[in-house]
């Protein structure tokens, strides 16, 4: 039975601005922190988010608090925009702390090209990249056999880079170098094998996207040189997308298997959707074995798609400016939002390793840390926080202030609607007729993708980022908008 689970009023303990605190309570081991505005916190009170946050926190070994970051919304298990770190020695890991779309995450790319050069060719540029990169269920631009997809998601980016996808300078500018290590293949079930082969490099459908887009604003000059970002004017291209079925198929086989594992193990659920196995199990290795496999295949999907979009703008230019290497379509990063991580942080003072789980959410690593590429080391990370196709995107770098929420900030702006009532309230056709009006050119599939995604749908993501700048999280270094859009 759910602890949990229904809307209640809750009694806030305001910590600071844009940090908030419900006291623990019932079966909770530590308490719920929540790191939002006034209108957001409200916002997290019209869903299961706050009784979910309140499940987490009930979970063996969590560590501090139970967090949700300013985009929280319920999801599946844990809120979306939920973090929570466990102890190595009693906590546990749960597939609804990663999500099914394991590793959806971010890659944004600079370059040399003004947005007045562009503008003007910005429909040959959507349609190029629509045709050039898959969307559907079926990639008919790489096809990989069972014995291909497995050298594929144990080595990640560095596997495509031999294949001619990308350059060894976009690997290291990911997390973790594009691929996470104890990725073990065999640990990954014939299902979602199955579903992954047709799916390599294909885009998605959702919340995934594909953005041209305008640096409207920097705020942070020194953080945006560091990060290679153009100038005021300047283009940028971000990519939005995860593991396809791969991921999801994951998912989905070890959610039973942690089912089992829960009962096995004798761990009392206040939720069943937050089932899960103590982290020195074997299910809890084999899990990680086969959700390591799902992060790297999204590394390879984002990073395959960056060499379609290279080619898509060599295309649209008709090499007017060169290559894509005199267009400066370099990887500024690339960032995960669903996983579980073994990192080192600081507990009660003390460096520990412990399992952090971000669920839909964001790392956000400050100066000095190693995990950082080299170059940005001395800077921070930079954190990439894409918004909706009608909004703008925002590039944050890390503050020391993120080691209490385990180097964690939002991932997005968070939706407030339901897909279903996304397409009851808005028309696609009438969302792209708008965006045209804005000069914004958008191709979707289908038109009732843009209805599920329209930016009513949607928290405001200026009012997402600026709760985590005022919490101390990360500073916001530079503001994105579109120019073009290719949903899935």
């Amino acid at each position: 039975m759910t602890l949990f689970s229904k809307v209640v009023i809750l009694e806030f303990k305001k910590i600071r601005d844009a940090v908030y605190e419900i006291p623990k309570s019932g079966a909770m081991r530590v308490p719920v922190r929540l790191y939002a505005g006034e209108a957001l916190l409200k916002k997290m009170q019209e869903d299961r988010t706050l009784g979910q946050a309140r499940n987490v926190a009930a979970l063996p070994g969590i560590i501090e608090a139970s967090m949700v970051m300013p985009d929280g919304h319920e999801g599946y298990g844990f809120p979306i925009g939920g973090v929570a770190a466990f102890s190595l020695e009693d906590g546990i890991v749960s597939p609804g702390g990663v999500g099914y779309d394991i590793n959806c995450g971010v890659r944004l790319l600079t370059s040399t090209l003004s947005a007045s050069e562009v503008q003007p060719r910005i429909k040959e540029i959507v349609a190029a990249l629509f045709q050039n990169v898959p969307s559907g269920v079926g990639s008919k631009k790489i096809r990989v056999d069972e014995r291909t997809l497995g050298e594929a998601v144990t080595r990640g980016a560095a596997w495509c880079v031999e294949q001619g996808y990308g350059v060894a300078d976009d690997a290291e500018h990911c997390e973790e170098n594009g691929a996470i290590a104890g990725a073990d293949f065999s640990k990954t079930t014939p299902q979602a094998r199955k579903r992954g082969m047709p799916q390599f490099g294909t885009l998605g459908s959702g919340n995934h996207f594909l953005e041209v887009q305008r640096v409207e604003k920097i705020f942070d000059a020194e953080a945006a040189k560091a990060f290679r970002l153009p100038e005021e004017g300047g283009v940028t291209v971000m990519i939005h997308c995860g593991s396809r079925g791969f991921g999801h198929q994951t998912c989905d086989d070890y959610i039973r298997v942690m089912l089992r594992a829960s009962e096995k193990y004798g761990i009392a659920l206040p939720d069943k959707e937050l089932c899960c196995a103590p982290l020195k199990s074997q299910e809890a290795k084999d899990y990680f074995g086969a959700m390591n496999c799902a992060v790297n295949y999204a590394f390879c999907n984002r990073h395959v798609i960056a060499h379609w979009v290279r080619e898509s703008f060599e295309q649209a230019f008709q090499k007017k400016h060169g290559d894509w290497e005199k267009m400066g379509l370099r990887t500024v990063y690339d960032v995960c939002h669903n996983i579980a991580k073994i990192e080192e942080h600081a507990v009660s003072g003390k460096n520990q390793r412990v399992c952090v789980h971000r669920k839909g959410a964001t790392r956000a690593f400050w100066a000095g840390r190693p995990e950082i590429p080299s170059a940005y080391r001395s800077i921070g990370q930079p954190v990439i926080i894409p918004g909706t196709m009608e909004t703008a995107s925002y590039v944050l770098v890390g503050l020391p202030r993120a080691a209490e929420t385990f180097a964690s900030v939002c991932h997005g702006a968070g939706r407030v609607m339901s897909r279903h009532d996304a397409i009851r309230a808005f028309r696609g056709v009438s969302i792209q007729q708008e965006m045209a009006k804005r000069g914004i050119t958008v191709q979707s599939v289908e038109p009732v993708t843009l209805a599920e995604e329209a930016g009513g749908a949607y928290k405001n993501v200026d009012d997402v980022v600026a709760s985590v700048e005022q919490a101390g999280l990360a500073r916001i270094v530079a503001k994105l908008v579109p120019l073009g859009v290719i949903k899935g």
